[in-house]
């Protein structure tokens, strides 16, 4: 929602003074001019990303519009699920734990919570590392050190659409410039024309250069920055896992091992202890019943 009032807002000011010193609207419609540089920007596009980092531009892009990163309750049903394994891994034999952690979607614990359930990339990180705990022969450094390398790894990766579309960005008033200069070299053929017919035609080509630096500054720049927002918000997920299961590692009680996950979440989206303890001596004793 505050993409779409921030360009309300843009575009209105933008427009709106721009009639106020007595321009007129329908000058600003040039389609070839839009097409020459959007064409070469999704052409350049295409070029320097592969197909799977096109598709999750997509996605990015749909995620950070409609505020996809993870909320309060998010954090909190990660916390409880925790929460449970840990209990699980405290207190059962190793084949009982192995149940929930090799087949995650028939498991109770992952099921009452069917949105972590649903991402793969986190599912699969946290049985991972409980697999390597439950096995024992591993120390704590040593997981610590793997997980922030795969942390590392999925960080270059969820970042992928924010770098393209960076890219892209710092690239438009070039090309803007390139969509002005065909506009001049097609007003050039019209210097036996009247002043009227060369002013239009010098007037059309200068729309690409206000088109391409606005697209940047205005539009694919901020896009970009929310982009590497939602996605980083998302990988705060993974440090709360390995947080966690670290404390746990090291001797920390169930309980106590949350708390260490919990102060690594954003403050405007951290849960207190009291809601922490609340859900995971609810949620998390149903859970694993």
């Amino acid at each position: 929602m505050n993409f779409v009032i921030g360009l309300a807002i843009s575009f209105g000011c933008m427009l709106g003074g721009y009639v106020a010193i007595g321009g007129h609207l329908h000058t600003l419609m040039q389609p070839y001019e839009f097409l020459i540089l959007g064409g070469a920007a999704l052409g350049i596009f295409v070029v320097q990303n592969p197909m799977p980092v096109i598709k999750d531009s997509g996605a990015a892009i749909m995620e950070a519009i409609l505020s996809k990163g993870p909320k309060q309750k998010d954090f909190l049903d990660l916390l409880t699920l925790l929460h449970a394994l840990m209990r699980e891994m405290r207190g059962k034999s190793r084949g009982e734990v192995e149940a929930h952690i090799d087949n995650p979607s028939e498991s109770p614990i992952f099921q009452a919570h069917p949105k972590i359930l649903g991402n793969k990339l986190l599912t699969n990180f946290i049985c991972d590392y409980c697999r390597l705990i439950i096995i024992g022969t591993a120390r704590s450094f040593e997981i610590e050190a793997l997980m922030d390398e795969e942390i590392q790894t999925l960080t270059y990766d969820k970042l992928k659409p924010y770098n393209s579309l960076n890219s892209v960005s710092d690239g438009f008033p070039a090309l803007g410039i390139v969509a002005a200069v065909l506009g001049i070299i097609h007003a050039m053929g019209a210097l036996d024309q009247g002043p009227e017919v060369l002013g239009g035609l010098i007037g059309a080509s200068l729309v690409g250069t206000f088109s391409g630096i606005f697209a940047s500054y205005g539009i694919l720049g901020p896009l970009a920055a929310l982009i590497k927002t939602t996605r980083t918000k998302m990988l705060r997920q993974f440090v709360l896992v390995k947080q966690t299961l670290l404390a746990y590692m090291n001797g920390a009680m169930p309980q106590i091992a949350v708390e260490f996950g919990r102060k690594t979440i954003p403050a405007k989206e951290r849960p207190t202890i009291d809601e922490v303890e609340s859900e995971t001596s609810g949620g998390g004793e149903k859970a694993a019943a």
